[in-house]
């Protein structure tokens, strides 16, 4: 799929605009601060129903107006689909091809886009919510009813640590809130599971094809090894794992009766999947904790980039690649072999300058200059 307009009122720095895109690689081009990335946040709105810079979407809001329109046209199998996002004080409503959607879960597999931003070169040394964020991110396009299951899971926890923290706790009430904490957290664990035997596969196959030396790059000694990804969950669940959401359910039921008491000292839930993780190993070594800037960059790359392909196993669609002044932090070898690797796929760059090295990795790209929010 790709998007072939973009238009905007009073979205950040645009009062007014519109913009056409190639199906193929587009740059935007311009100083930093001009608003490229404004384009990729309105994108990502479309498809994700939320912003990837900020959790408040009202600060997009043009400064002085109480509302913003977006509104994408894309092309889906060989269809024209429409998505609208509006946003006006608080509150946000989205309509595809013209009808209201209720809730941001009805609209997340319609546009499907993967953004790739600088602060996502941080997944692998950051702290394990980043990446339980990464996996949610990826999830929540190819699964929406995980979607609701999540916003379900962190409600029941934020009411099960209220409750633990009163002088006279409600046991009966805690039991209830544990069964609802388990029903939904296996269903969580079991998909996240699933997502993370795919990701391990396609990322080492990522990272290999794309730090495997060229005619014109050397080797890089630091990324040579099997990039190795598995799921670290945040409750131990023996062979239930493997055995589906309702095995997981009774161990994480029985585990949470038996974490009761230092659940009740902590006055906070110490364990399930809002404790979860990603293990990132290469070359025998944990990644989070000892790899160099290299390897973590080269492996966060590769993870994020993986959600290309798997979004196209699971739905037959290429989705958009949305790159935000990413790639002047890879070599010319690197920055060659990504359209090489995504062909089929329509992909959005943000960048302040188009070097040597970028106009020879995409020779045939649509170029957009972007200044002071105009095109």
């Amino acid at each position: 799929m790709y998007i072939r307009t973009l238009a905007l009122q009073n979205f950040r720095s645009y009062e007014s605009r519109s913009v056409d895109f190639d199906p193929g690689v587009n740059i935007l081009t311009g100083k930093n601060g001009e608003g490229k990335t404004n384009m990729l946040e309105a994108v990502h709105i479309l498809s994700m129903g939320r912003s990837f810079r900020t959790r408040n979407d009202a600060e997009a809001i043009t400064f002085g107006k109480g509302f913003y329109h977006i509104k994408g046209l894309f092309e889906k199998e060989g269809e024209d689909l429409t998505v609208e996002a509006k946003m006006t004080g608080r509150e946000k409503s989205f309509f595809v091809d013209g009808i209201g959607v209720r809730k941001s879960a009805d609209l997340l597999d319609h546009a499907l886009t993967v953004i790739f931003s600088p602060d996502d070169l941080r997944i692998v040394k950051d702290e394990p919510e980043k990446r339980r964020r990464f996996m949610d991110h990826e999830l929540f396009q190819l699964k929406p009813l995980y979607y609701l299951d999540v916003i379900k899971y962190r409600r029941i926890v934020r009411n099960r640590n209220l409750l633990l923290k009163e002088s006279d706790l409600n046991e009966h009430l805690l039991d209830i809130y544990d069964g609802y904490l388990a029903e939904t957290g296996a269903r969580i664990m079991a998909e996240r599971a699933r997502f993370t035997k795919r990701l391990a596969v396609i990322s080492a196959r990522i990272q290999a094809r794309v730090t495997a030396p060229g005619a014109d790059t050397a080797p890089a000694p630091d990324t040579d090894d099997v990039l190795e990804v598995s799921y670290e969950p945040g409750i131990s669940p023996g062979e239930a794992l493997t055995e589906g959401a309702e095995a997981l359910q009774s161990v994480i039921l029985e585990s949470l009766r038996a974490r009761r008491p230092k659940d009740r000292e902590a006055g906070s839930t110490t364990a399930g999947p809002h404790k979860d993780d990603l293990k990132i190993v290469s070359g025998g070594v944990d990644l989070r904790k000892y790899g160099s800037q290299g390897q973590q960059r080269t492996a966060a790359l590769a993870l994020k980039l993986a959600e290309v392909d798997i979004i196209k196993e699971e739905t037959g669609e290429m989705p958009i690649l949305l790159l935000d002044d990413v790639l002047s932090e890879l070599d010319a070898g690197r920055q060659k072999r990504l359209p090489e690797s995504f062909e089929d796929c329509q992909i959005i760059i943000t960048t302040a300058e188009v070097s040597k090295n970028l106009k020879a990795a995409f020779p045939d790209a649509r170029r957009i200059e972007v200044s002071s929010g105009r095109l």
